[in-house]
Order: structure tokens, then sequence, then C-alpha cells
């Protein structure tokens, strides 16, 4: 397994994974135009010259940052590469000088286990109006807001 910053050649198969796991409720999809605007902000782990997951660390204002887009293939989960994807994002953020991550997620075990608390979705303005007043679900987000915060 290796874990990379994607490239160009990646997109299609970030495209179906995302969307394979948007299909099964996990993550909310994202069309492809927004893969190829923020393809610099994401991390891939190829298997075997196969993508078999991708997450994004989004920079949403000086001290905070967003893993978004999080998936694995459904025949890799349970291996520990989303908490391994995930803890290569928080340390990406941190060395940014970034020093809380949020996710706004449907898989709110998940990210506790990796260090996130749930958080009022009111106390992220931010994230509101730079990337929710264009999602279709809002202003009725059904997703759990969770913030990983540093504490030195």
């Amino acid at each position: 397994m290796q874990f990379r910053k994607a490239v160009m050649a990646d997109t299609e198969a970030i495209y179906q994974l995302i969307q394979t796991n948007a299909d099964q409720g996990l993550l909310l999809p994202r069309p492809r135009i927004s893969i190829y605007e923020n393809l610099q902000s994401m991390t891939v782990i190829e298997d075997d010259g196969r993508i078999v997951g991708v997450g994004g660390l989004h920079i949403l204002w000086q001290d905070l940052s967003e893993i978004r887009s999080l998936a694995i293939a459904s025949d890799k989960k349970g291996l520990g590469l989303g908490k391994e994807l995930v803890t290569l994002l928080v340390k990406e953020s941190l060395q940014l000088g970034i020093p809380r991550i949020l996710s706004l997620t449907y898989q709110v075990d998940f990210f506790a286990k990796c260090g996130f608390r749930i958080v009022q979705k009111e106390n992220l303005p931010h994230k509101v109006w730079k990337d929710c007043m264009n999602c279709t679900k809002f202003p009725t987000c059904d997703e759990t807001a969770m913030l990983y915060e540093y504490l030195p």
C-alpha cells in the first residue's frame, strides 16, 4: 500500500470510489469538477496500481481545515486504512500550522476513534458560508460536525 498525493490520472478512480461510497450513504457525492478543482488537496491509497482509498484536506480558515471525501474501497475496509489516512491528513494540517480539523460526516463512531469530538455546526461559520451554501442539503444538513483540536 502506498499513500501519496493524487494526480490527474487518478481522478476517474477517485470519482468512482467516492460515488460508490456515496451510493451506500456513507458520504456525500462529489461531482467530477469538484475532484478536478480540489485534486491538489487529495491523498490516495494505491494498492498494486489500484486506488483503494482517498481523502482530502481542505483549508477553510487560518486555524481550521477539513477532512472531506474520505472513502475506502469495500474490499479494503476493516484493515485500518481509513484511520491511517485520517492520521496522515491530521499531520498534514498540523504541519501547515492549522490546529483544528473538521469533518462533516455520517461516520461518527469512526471519527470519534480517530480523536474527533462532536461540535455544533453553528460554531463553524467559515464552513457554513464557504461550502455549505451551495450544498443540496443546505440548510437541512444531516451530517454530524466533528472536530479534532491539537492542544500542545
